[in-house]
Order: structure tokens, then C-alpha cells, then sequence
């Protein structure tokens, strides 16, 4: 359970109104379950202890969080920490499903081979496999919902002069757009705009869809907007005249103009220089950002992220003299913006919400795990989506289960609106035969009451278990194993890796070739099929048949990224000293890139206390010397 519940708002004089706008919303949206969302802003939010599991550097003030937005905003609020601006770029209810791609290094005994010969690193040998990271598929009414809350928790953190920049495009921002008018107040609207670009398209039988949408709003009607930071430089043209666009011979006057409300002028992550490219793919470019920063912040003011993705808003803030929050539920997030904040010689400390659930990766590849964990489960095609699956009895047939959506805060406290909600509306659309059914929770607000609750309000024969979810998401990660040797040698400490074995990567890797061959299978017999069917008897080449990935006996291509802290043996993590291996196989150590080939050690002047292991889809393993 949350240690408490931290409000919204700040505390009301004795019969106030607490929901000073909420009627409107409820009349103009009338989305499903939006009572239910309004009860839990009426409870407040969860506050859960943070644990803090690295310190980079002597700044406490910046800080890497892992965890949901709600709850980190009650950290924060609970702190009284303010926020002066705030860039978020959530999931824009697409129904795509987002893959990281995933690169196996360089194997230490290959890499020395190749510099011994002097031979080329050959781009054609990297192997590649993809692992879904996250899955930005919504129904409108679920995202509506969930947003509100979201938008409710920032607010409450803002200080007055703070200002909000929403990144979102055409799949569901209009319907964003009303909320913040109502969270915010249609007053404190400031600027749509349209970050617009171009690139290549699949889309013949409609415009190609080639723009983002932003929405700016203030806490109030004081905020900051430097503009004569963001001006954009004239062009002298060779005629003398001047144009606010590049083109022709010309050189920059020293006299500017503020950008519009479109920007065009800014390039997407994709088309840019390699140097900024981190292989995560909802990554936005730091001229973005700067523009943004520059705006509606001034230096030491903090600037928070609450859906950090690849940490674009914190290195750009840190880059520019201010403080940030960086907040994510993905560990990748966490670890991409930890590694690119340390390249960048920022000072931060990483904390994780202690709420309970014991995340893999991301939500979506831990409830993907749920569904091999919870014993018997299987998907049924007939259920709504609201069941995970269902568990076949021997002696009652059919058993739908319910796991809460580990993405959405608001799923996680099994309360009486919840329960209501699971009687009222899930229940009665199940079959006549269904006898039981079994709800997982997170937290429980009172087993008892909900048990009373249950008994009072449910007017079938269907029994309702409840079951907590903790108790399986404990099993969802398992450590990888490493072999090793430590040694000291001439004062210093020498660690050499022998194997590494890490079961889920094996699993997720069979799992891709079993596919990729598959698909390479179908992909030749229809070529088969159509040899020779060409004018004057050209013959259909086959495709180059899929070589599947293979991993060596030591395994150490598995192998990311290895810590090393001379300090502690327990609690807050200090990395004395850090080695990782890019997709290249080149080591950058202690964020520095260099040229050398990893050769399977790593070397301290410390004797080491504890290590850290990331494989390269990022799972960490600790041991203790």
C-alpha cells in the first residue's frame, strides 16, 4: 500500500468546492470511468518511498526516476519540490507497438583477432535482433482517463510561473487539447505548434502525415518566455534585402525573428548527425528541446520530463545550466539517460518508486511475462480485452483473469470504484457459464470492505477471488549468470569474464530466429513459385536466406556494460569506475569513447566491492566480492 495519499490540490477551506472545473470535463468528454478517475484526484496521490540506488557526481539536486508520473509527482509534491518547466512526450495512442533494436557486441576473442590483422570491422557481421519495448495501444476512453490523472499530477507540482509543452500529433491531441483546457484553464492556453518535417512515405491514398503537434500552456498568467533567446537570424540575401528563410547565397544578419507557431526548421532524430542517434526510437532532437528550454526557463530553474523516454529534456537542460527531473517506467529510459547524462559530464542521483511491483524491463514485457507465470493461463479469443485470458478448471469450467495494466496508476489500487466498476461493467458481458472469476491487484485499499462490498453488490452466482499480483511479479526477473576471475596484478585489480549466460536473451533469440526462418521459409516458396513466370523467361532471384543468430560458448557479446563500486558493498550504488561496449565493439569508458576493442576485462586501481552486469536488451546483475 502507499505510505499515503498526497492531494492534488492544496488544502480547501471547510466546504470548498475541491474540483473547482470538473464539471465541465465530465459534460464536454463523457468518456467511460470518469467518475472513477475524479474519486481517485479526490483521494489524492500515492505516495511511495524512494530508494535511491545511485549517486553520478556530488549534485543531489538533479534526479533519474523510475517509477510513473503520478506517484513521482507526489514525491515531489510531498518535498515541495516545484517544477518551473515541463516537456512531456507521452505515448500519442497510435496502436503501434514500439522495438528496440538490439545489437550482440562484438565477441572479446573476435575482437582480438581482428586487431591483431588490422582488419576492418565489417558493418555486414553486426547482428541484430528487435524486443518490444513498449505497446502505445489505447482506447480512447482508457488513454482520456489516464491522461487526466497525469495532467492533475503535474499541475499540482508547477510552480505559478511554470509552463507545460505537450508533444503529441493527430492520433489523439485534439482530445488532449480539451483536457488541458480544462486542467489548466482555456486562459492559460498559449500555443499549438506544429513541428513539421519531411522524409519518405508508404502513404499514396492520403496526404502523408508529416507533422507533430505541441501544446504550450502557463500555470498562470505570469510565465516566462524569453524570446529574445530563441530568435531565429535573418538572411542577408546578395540583393541586400533580408528574409527570415536559408536559401541562396547569403549570410546571417546579426538581427533575428521569433520562430511562429510552425517549425519547420528543426530536423527529426532520424536524419540527423550519428553522434546524437541512441537506437531509441520515440527520440526527439535537442534542437527541439533547446528551443523549448531556452523559452520558458531561465539557468538553475528545474525543468522536468515525465514520460523520459531517451532522456533528450534532461541532457539539453543540463546542457544549458538548469536542474531536471527525469521520470520513466522503462529501465531502458533509466539506463539510456543515465549513460548519455554521464558522456555529458552531469551530476544526478537514480532512484526507483518502491510501490510494490518489481518490474522487468518495461510494463508491457513484465505483464507479457505475467501471462507464462500465472499456471494454466491461456488466451481466449472470446473474452473482452478486459481479461488477460483465462484459466480452464477441471471442475467449473472457464476462469477469466484479471491483471491491472502496470502502465496505468489508476488500475493499480484495487479499491471499491475499481470493484464496482469489474461488477457493473466486465462481469455481465462474460458468458452464462463463467462460475468464477480471479482479480489480481497490486495494492488493496480494505480486503474487508471490498469483500463486503463484493457480497452487498453482486447480484450473480459468479464467485470473485482476489489474488495478489505480487507475489508472481517477484518471479519475473531472474538474474543472468557470470564467470569470472579477479586478480591482482602489479597493485591493480583485474577482472576477466569467462561466460556469460543469460537465459531470457537465449529465449528471446531462438524465439526471433524461430520467426525470421520461418518467414524466410514462405518468402522462398513463393519465389519458388513464381520462377521462370517472367517475360522472356527471366527467373525471380531469391532473397538472401536468413543466417540465424548464433551466440558463442562464453556468451560475452551479451555483454553491455560493466560497473565497478570500490566504495560500497551495499545501498546507494557509486561507480568508481564503468566500461561499455557500443554496438561496434569500441569501449567507452567512463563515458569517454575510445578506439580500443573490448578484450573481455575490466582493470581498477581499487580493489572492487561489488559489480554490476548489463546485458545489452538491459537487465542488471549484482555480485558481491
Amino acid at each position: 500500500m502507499p505510505i499515503k495519499y498526497v492531494p492534488y490540490y492544496p488544502e480547501t477551506i471547510e466546504g470548498q468546492a475541491i474540483l473547482n472545473n470538473v464539471t465541465r470535463t465530465q459534460r464536454v468528454l463523457r468518456y467511460r470511468d470518469n467518475n472513477k478517475v475524479h474519486d481517485h484526484i479526490r483521494r489524492g496521490m500515492p505516495y511511495y518511498e524512494l530508494e535511491k540506488i545511485e549517486r553520478v557526481g556530488n549534485n543531489s539536486e538533479n534526479m533519474l526516476i523510475r517509477g510513473e508520473c503520478i506517484s513521482a509527482c507526489a514525491y515531489l509534491k510531498d518535498k515541495g519540490i516545484k517544477v518551473d518547466l515541463v516537456y512531456i512526450d507521452p505515448p500519442f495512442a497510435s496502436g503501434a507497438d514500439y522495438a528496440k533494436k538490439i545489437y550482440l557486441r562484438r565477441n572479446p576473442k573476435l575482437a582480438e583477432k581482428i586487431a591483431k590483422t588490422e582488419e576492418e570491422l565489417d558493418i555486414e557481421e553486426f547482428r541484430i535482433f528487435e524486443e518490444k519495448m513498449y505497446g502505445d495501444i489505447w482506447n480512447k476512453e482508457d488513454y482520456l482517463n489516464w491522461m487526466y490523472e497525469n495532467l492533475m499530477a503535474i499541475k499540482s507540482v508547477m510552480s505559478e510561473i511554470g509552463s507545460i509543452y505537450v508533444h503529441l500529433d493527430w492520433h489523439i491531441g485534439h482530445y488532449v487539447k480539451v483536457l488541458m483546457d480544462e486542467v489548466f484553464g482555456e486562459d492559460n492556453f498559449r500555443n499549438e505548434i506544429v513541428w513539421c518535417y519531411t522524409g519518405p512515405s508508404r502513404q499514396t491514398n492520403d496526404f502523408p502525415d508529416k507533422h507533430d503537434v505541441i501544446y504550450r500552456y502557463s500555470r498562470s498568467e505570469s510565465y516566462i518566455f524569453n524570446f529574445e533567446k530563441i530568435k531565429i537570424p535573418y538572411v542577408k540575401l546578395n540583393t541586400g534585402k533580408t528574409r527570415g528563410i536559408f536559401k541562396g547565397e547569403a549570410t546571417l544578419s546579426e538581427e533575428g525573428k521569433i520562430p511562429e507557431d510552425w517549425w519547420s526548421d528543426i530536423t527529426p532524430v532520424a536524419r540527423l548527425h550519428a553522434t546524437e542517434l541512441l537506437n531509441y526510437q520515440t527520440q526527439k532532437p535537442e534542437a527541439l528541446l533547446e528551443r523549448i528550454i531556452k523559452a520558458s526557463s531561465n539557468e538553475s530553474m528545474i525543468v522536468a520530463d515525465f514520460f523520459g523516454g531517451s532522456g533528450v529534456t534532461a541532457k539539453v537542460a543540463n546542457d544549458l545550466n538548469r536542474k531536471f527531473i527525469h521520470v520513466d517506467v522503462g529501465i531502458n529510459s533509466i539506463q539510456t539517460t543515465r549513460d548519455r547524462l554521464i558522456a555529458a559530464g552531469a551530476e544526478f542521483d537514480i532512484y526507483d518508486i518502491k510501490d510494490g511491483v518489481s518490474l522487468f524491463r518495461n510494463p508491457i514485457q513484465t505483464m507479457d511475462k505475467l501471462k507464462s507465470l500465472i499456471k494454466g493461463l491461456n488466451a481466449e479469443p472470446t473474452l473482452d480485452s478486459f481479461w488477460i485470458g483465462a484459466i480452464n478448471d477441471s471442475k467449473i469450467g472457464l476462469v477469466p483473469v484479471y491483471v491491472p495494466n502496470l502502465l496505468d496508476n489508476g488500475t493499480k489500487v484495487l479499491d471499491i470504484p475499481m470493484i464496482n466498476s469489474i461488477i457493473n461493467g466486465a462481469i455481465p458481458d462474460l458468458p452464462d457459464s463463467v462460475k468464477k472469476v480471479i482479480i489480481y491487484y497490486v495494492d488493496i485499499e480494505n480486503e474487508k470492505d471490498l469483500n463486503k462490498f463484493i457480497n452487498d453488490y453482486n447480484k450473480t452466482d459468479m464467485q470473485i477471488e482476489l489474488r495478489d499480483l505480487k507475489e508472481i511479479l517477484d518471479e519475473a526477473v531472474i538474474n543472468d549468470e557470470v564467470d569470472y576471475e579477479l586478480k591482482k596484478i602489479n597493485n591493480r585489480f583485474e577482472i576477466e569474464f569467462k561466460s556469460f549466460i543469460s537465459d531470457r536473451l537465449i529465449q528471446n533469440i531462438d524465439a526471433y530466429n524461430q520467426k525470421k526462418l520461418l518467414n524466410s521459409s514462405i518468402s522462398n516458396l513463393f519465389n519458388e513459385s513464381i520462377e521462370g513466370d517472367g517475360e522472356n523467361g527471366d527467373v525471380t532471384k531469391n532473397k538472401k536466406p536468413f543466417k540465424p543468430i548464433e551466440i558463442s560458448e562464453s556468451g560475452l557479446e551479451l555483454i553491455e556494460l560493466i560497473s565497478l563500486d570500490c566504495s560500497n558493498f551495499s545501498g546507494v550504488w557509486k561507480s568508481d569506475i564503468e566500461l561499455k561496449i557500443d554496438k561496434n565493439g569500441f569501449i567507452i569508458l567512463n563515458g569517454k569513447k575510445t578506439k580500443e576493442l573490448w578484450n573481455g576485462k575490466i582493470i581498477s586501481d581499487k580493489k572492487p566491492l561489488r559489480m554490476k552486469v548489463r546485458n545489452i536488451a538491459g537487465d542488471e546483475s549484482i555480485i558481491i566480492f
